[in-house]
């Protein structure tokens, strides 16, 4: 099994380094691709491996739209009160952790229908977001916090990347670590597939499930921070543009791995990335109509799910409010 891994790992290395190759070679900076690509990668990843440990233990949270919106607003304002963005980031931790909270106590104890608080909390963020910019800054959609507080990323020889680049990869083993090879981790997956078996064994289901939608709701926010300070360098009522729904998308092509996840992440921050590099690139731009190119994230998003969608394999209580016999 793990040969077959590293097989089909090692062909997809040679495939994407095959087509950096073409598109060095078709006049695209090579560079620039792998920089935007990580940090239009970050975000999904976060959130589709906190949705992971989430949706291992049993409950559904589609809400992360949301979470990356609200979170977004509160780390900019958070990053200007303070004068430091990694406050902002942490703000933003913050939010999605009690956003998560909030979730993870209405599906638990309020047996409320998962699908209908996430839906909830998309809907919030929607009336929010433009809300809060148009009061506390006064502009209607979209405000650009001083560079000061913006999170600066690593420089290096080859790109600039951003340190909560380089903890997305370290969480990505540290959860699958979590998950496969811990007594948390095991907790986790029999509070979604036999919560029965370990209520008898005298562990709370409850708190179980409830740690599981505060890390997916924390790591969302991380990720809704990162895009207006380490990313974009402002804020915007639709900064997210789906990135919820495609991180939901990145969570079952990975069939709730967090490795996988990361490697999934990637490939949708690649589709993402090159649709940047395409439309600042000379002799491509003018040939490539734009709005085309801004539809490749989501039409990659549409085939990997149509691809991934049946061979997903999900706990047995997922979704299920759980009820002592």
């Amino acid at each position: 099994m793990r040969a077959r891994y590293l097989i089909r790992l090692a062909a997809a290395a040679s495939s994407f380094a095959i087509l950096l190759t073409v598109l060095s070679r078709a006049g695209f900076k090579i560079d620039s691709l792998i920089e935007a690509s990580l940090l239009a990668m970050t975000p999904l990843a976060l959130a589709a491996m906190g949705e992971a440990v989430n949706e291992k233990g049993g409950l559904v949270n589609i809400g992360l739209e949301g979470i990356f919106l609200i979170s977004a607003t509160i780390g900019v304002y958070a990053a200007e009160v303070s004068g430091n963005g990694w406050i902002g980031l942490a703000a933003g931790f913050a939010v999605g952790a009690f956003i998560g909270l909030i979730f993870g106590v209405l599906s638990v104890y309020g047996k409320a229908d998962q699908i209908i608080v996430g839906i909830g909390i998309n809907i919030f963020a929607i009336g929010f977001v433009p809300y809060f910019i148009l009061a506390i800054w006064g502009v209607p959609g979209i405000h650009i916090p001083p560079k000061e507080v913006l999170v600066q990323r690593i420089n290096t020889p080859i790109i600039n990347i951003s340190h909560i680049t380089i903890l997305a990869v370290i969480l990505a083993v540290l959860l699958n670590y979590m998950l496969k090879r811990t007594p948390l981790g095991l907790r986790i997956r029999a509070a979604g597939e036999a919560p029965e078996a370990l209520d008898a064994a005298g562990v709370s289901i409850a708190r179980t499930r409830i740690f599981g939608a505060v890390v997916s709701g924390a790591l969302t926010g991380l990720g809704g921070a990162f895009m207006p300070l380490v990313w974009f360098g402002g804020i915007v009522k639709e900064i997210s543009a789906g990135r919820g729904f495609i991180a939901l998308a990145v969570l079952v092509a990975s069939g709730l791995d967090p490795l996988k996840a990361l490697g999934f992440a990637f490939l949708f921050g690649f589709a993402e990335g090159l649709a940047y590099v395409v439309a600042i690139t000379p002799g491509i731009k003018e040939a490539v109509p734009y709005h085309l190119v801004l539809m490749i994230p989501y039409i990659i998003t549409l085939v990997v799910v149509a691809i991934f969608i049946g061979k997903a394999s999900f706990p047995k209580s997922i979704g299920k409010p759980y009820k002592r016999e």
